[in-house]
């Protein structure tokens, strides 16, 4: 069989179009971690984050996200990173970053009406030490608005807890509830309802987000709207994983979870507010807030003490840089 240079060379251009073709359409997939449901409006956001990305950088990266905790649990965000399980989790108290665990939530009353900005600023101060662990601080939360309290009667005063077991979702949590004559028992989110139910707990101190998409009210119906926190467990990712991004990839997804902050925010609490409406009107449930001179005395029972526990984990300076940070964003 006889070729003819015409045929060779139209061979020759549809392999090489073929080949860029392939280049243009290779993804890079990136694995984000959630301890999320479906049903939590922070699903949609994270899909949104997702289709930004893909927008941003023409298809060549590729979110793929892992609901309800189905990567790793509640304590493992920082070795599913950094053993290659997820590519983005969230990150809980973690000794191999002891200034964050010490600030992601801290004894503070901080006005949200730049949470964005107060998160963003937050993120930068850590970034170093994130680093250090082979991190890069990708998602902000927005624990600020939702992290709350709730019990299956009535309670007089949160301050007085009189040797309840109080679910607890890190130390700052837990040095709240002794202050305050309670036991912290730590139980991950996906075994809340069941510890409730069966009495392991008294109290629980969760999201209302997360309490509410695992159909918790029924449980316990009694929230303390308290606003004690300054909270921010963030969502980062593996360093090696970003570093391997071409610097327009990088730049793409950081836009893109910039972005979509802004764009969950009012989703979020808006939604956050209807399930707390629904669960009082509908479901028997009851939300009762602190007075504001009540929650500067629950905050000033543990600051003291918190205060000394990050000036070491964090050193003085950086530990003055964040209290600086969320001063400025004060009611």
């Amino acid at each position: 069989m006889t070729i003819s240079m015409k045929s060779t060379t139209a061979i020759a251009v549809a392999l090489a179009t073929s080949v860029v073709a392939g280049t243009a359409t290779a993804e890079t997939t990136i694995r984000l971690s959630t301890y999320v449901n479906e049903a939590d409006i922070r699903y949609e956001g994270f899909s949104h984050f997702a289709d930004l990305v893909a927008e941003k950088t023409a298809g060549s990266v590729k979110v793929e996200i892992f609901p309800s905790g189905t990567l790793h649990g509640w304590s493992e965000g920082v070795d599913s990173l950094q053993g290659g399980v997820s590519d983005i989790s969230w990150i809980n108290a973690d000794n191999r970053l002891p200034c964050y665990a010490v600030t992601s939530l801290y004894p503070a009353e901080v006005s949200l009406e730049d949470q964005t900005g107060l998160d963003a600023a937050y993120a930068e101060l850590i970034r170093d030490e994130a680093a250090n662990a082979g991190l890069v601080p990708m998602i902000n939360s927005n624990y600020s608005y939702d992290q709350e309290w709730w019990f299956e009667d009535g309670i007089d005063d949160i301050g007085n807890l009189d040797g309840k077991l109080v679910r607890s979702i890190g130390p700052l949590v837990s040095l709240m509830i002794e202050t305050w004559g309670g036991e912290p028992v730590f139980v991950a989110p996906k075994e809340v309802f069941q510890s409730a139910e069966r009495g392991v707990v008294d109290g629980i101190n969760m999201g209302v987000a997360t309490y509410s998409s695992w159909k918790l009210w029924n449980v316990m119906p009694y929230m303390v709207n308290a606003n004690l926190f300054y909270g921010n467990i963030q969502y980062m990712m593996n360093k090696d994983k970003f570093d391997a991004l071409t610097p327009e990839e990088q730049t793409a997804l950081m836009a893109a979870a910039a972005e979509t902050e802004v764009w969950l925010q009012p989703r979020y609490e808006a939604w956050v507010d209807q399930q707390v409406g629904n669960a009082v009107m509908q479901g028997g449930g009851a939300a009762v807030s602190i007075p504001g001179e009540q929650r500067a005395s629950l905050i000033a029972s543990v600051k003291p003490k918190w205060d000394e526990t990050v000036n070491e984990a964090c050193g003085v300076e950086m530990a003055d840089n964040i209290r600086a940070l969320l001063a400025s964003h004060a009611p």
